[in-house]
Formats: C-alpha cells, structure tokens, sequence
C-alpha cells in the first residue's frame, strides 16, 4: 500500500460526541451565548478533533513551507522572474522573509521545503530537499505533471506532517513560495468549486488589467485541455496543479490521519485544502481558515469548504502570513473553552 494510500485510510471524521458536548459547555460559561462568535466555532472544532472536552491547546506549531516553480508562467501571467522563487526560498531558509518574523512572533516553526523549484538551489541546512520535479510543465500545452509525479508531491507533504507531528507538533499551518503559482491555483479552484475562472482569478503580485486578462484566458485554455474531473483529487493536481499546491493537499492529508488541526493560509493553501478534501471528504473536519485575503478565489474556496476566515487584513503576500497571524486566536479558542468559569462554578446566574 502506498503512503497516500495508507494515509486515506487512517482518516476518520472528527468526534461529533465531542462536538456536542463542547457545544453544552459553550452555553455553560460565564458569557451570553454565542457572545465569542468564531472563537466558539473553532473551539468546538478543536474539540471535535481532538475527540475531548475540552480539548489541549494545540501547541506547538509547525509551518509547513513548499516552495515550486510553474511551467505555466511562460504564458506571461506574472511580472515576477521565475528566479525570485528560489531567491526568496533562500532568504525564508535564512530567517529573514514576513513569515520567519510571524512565525517568531507565534512562536511556529518554520519547515521550508524544496518540492519543485526549477532552478538548481545551493546547499542549505534549513532548506529540506525533497524536489520532485524542477518545476511543472506549462499546463496549456500538457498536463503539468505526471501521476506519479503527483502522487510523489503530495507524499512528501504526508511525510513532512508526519515528521512535524511525530517531532511533538500539535497543530499544523500551511505555508508556500511560487512565482506563478497564483494561476494553478485560481485554475484548481475553478474546478473543485465549479466557479467561474474569471470570478476565482486575481492580480496575484501585481498583475495588470492585460496580464489579468491573459490569465484567465490562459487557465481557461488549460481546464478546456484537460477537462479535468473534480472527483479525481490525483488528476486534477497532475492536469493544472503545482507540485507546492499537491505537496500542501498531503500535508493536510497527513495531519487530518493523525488528528491534528490544520491552519489553511491564502489562495494557494485554499485551493490545496479543496484537493485534501477531493481525496476525502473527511479532512473539511480538520480545517481552520486562517485568513480572507484580497485574491478573490478564497471566498469561492472557504465557502466551498464550510469555513469561516478568522481574519481578513487584506493579505497577498502568501507564504503561511495569515495562518501565522490566526495561530493565538485559534489557540486562544482552546484556552477559552477550558479555562473559563461556568455559571455554576462561579455562582453567576443565567440570564
């Protein structure tokens, strides 16, 4: 049995006993009902994963950092040189990009890996090389990758989550680095979701009103290509994804077989976490939406998810920012569940 195989397998849905009963003792604590919005969702959530009421706060945290290079950026849908992706891989390995400064500030480690970058990257102690592939194929002219390629993709972000779990991580948060990668991901989300390309497309870094224009032309040239089905996570992925978006869908994978909770980042995790659902429906149990980003096609995502952003600062930077930036509300969400008093405990009464 494969690892991908192994890791479907083990995945169970979240404990609805759990959930109940952290729903009671949400109506018992010394608040009004419903009175902490989303942080009472998400503490239910955790709970449910968990299977416990309530339920650890998820520490520590372990980011998970795919970084690859798309084929599909000879298309002219970036103004961004492909080289950049391992220039900024580098200086993420080296502790000095926005997500090593959240990631600090969380107190999350940073775990970048080389999945698929196209350029040759110098040796570096805090850069894992797991590269597939140098770099996707352009998806309007083939598929942009094989299935094994795929399926190798989305084993090393199964074993990634496994190493960060079994080193002690109890809460997992996505995070990449890919020029381009925008396109394959706007291109994944218009196949899981069933929307429009044009209403799940956006500038990415900084395209212009041409550019955009040329990019949705072109993930339309690639869905039209390859007529992919949304019931085939694997060929989906291989069709019009990046070896980045199939590594993070593994990662996911990973964590939701262990029972550890996931933090989704920008449009890039999202359209990951819609393939990790593909795979098994299960997973959706396992996910906590970190941010609603300005790239328009997370809404279409969260909301084909069920998910709910916890914060919505107009982000576009990618690389796990908004995961980073949700990770003390989620685990706040925890402590609230657990530490509060109850009416009962503290002789308050109930209105």
């Amino acid at each position: 049995m494969s690892l991908l195989d192994a890791t479907l397998s083990a995945i169970e849905p979240v404990s609805a006993e759990a959930l109940a009963a952290a729903e009671e003792r949400q109506a018992q604590l010394t608040k009004p009902a419903g009175s902490l919005g989303h942080l009472e969702t998400v503490g239910n959530r955790l709970a449910a994963i968990a299977d416990a009421c309530p339920p650890p706060v998820p520490e520590p945290a372990v980011i998970g950092l795919f970084a690859g290079d798309h084929g599909v950026c000879s298309q002219g849908v970036t103004p961004w040189p492909q080289e950049v992706t391992v220039q900024m891989m580098l200086n993420i390995a080296a502790g000095g990009a926005a997500i090593n400064v959240l990631g600090r500030q969380a107190g999350a480690d940073v775990w970048v890996t080389n999945v698929g970058v196209a350029t040759d990257t110098p040796e570096h102690g805090n850069i894992r090389d797991r590269r597939v592939r140098p770099g996707t194929a352009d998806f309007t002219q083939g598929p942009a990758m094989t299935l094994d390629e795929a399926r190798a993709a989305v084993e090393v972000g199964i074993e990634t989550a496994n190493e960060a779990i079994d080193g002690g991580a109890r809460i997992l948060l996505t995070g990449e680095m890919g020029i381009g990668n925008t396109t394959p991901s706007s291109a994944l989300i218009a196949v899981f979701t069933g929307a429009d390309v044009a209403t799940v497309t956006g500038r990415g870094t900084g395209a212009d009103d041409e550019m955009l224009n040329r990019k949705v032309q072109v993930i339309e040239r690639g869905i039209a290509l390859h007529s992919p089905d949304p019931a085939d996570a694997l060929g989906t992925l291989a069709a019009v994804g990046g070896l980045e978006q199939a590594a993070i869908a593994g990662f996911i994978l990973g964590a939701a077989a262990r029972r550890v909770p996931v933090i989704v980042d920008g449009v890039i995790a999202c359209s990951a976490a819609c393939a990790a659902v593909a795979f098994d429906d299960d997973v959706r149990g396992y996910l906590i939406s970190g941010h609603a980003g300005a790239e328009p096609g997370i809404q279409a995502a969260v909301q084909h998810l069920g998910l709910h952003p916890l914060v919505d600062l107009n982000l576009r930077l990618g690389e796990g920012s908004g995961a980073a930036l949700a990770l003390p509300m989620v685990q706040a969400a925890a402590r609230l569940l657990g530490e509060m008093a109850t009416f009962a405990d503290a002789g308050v009464s109930e209105g």
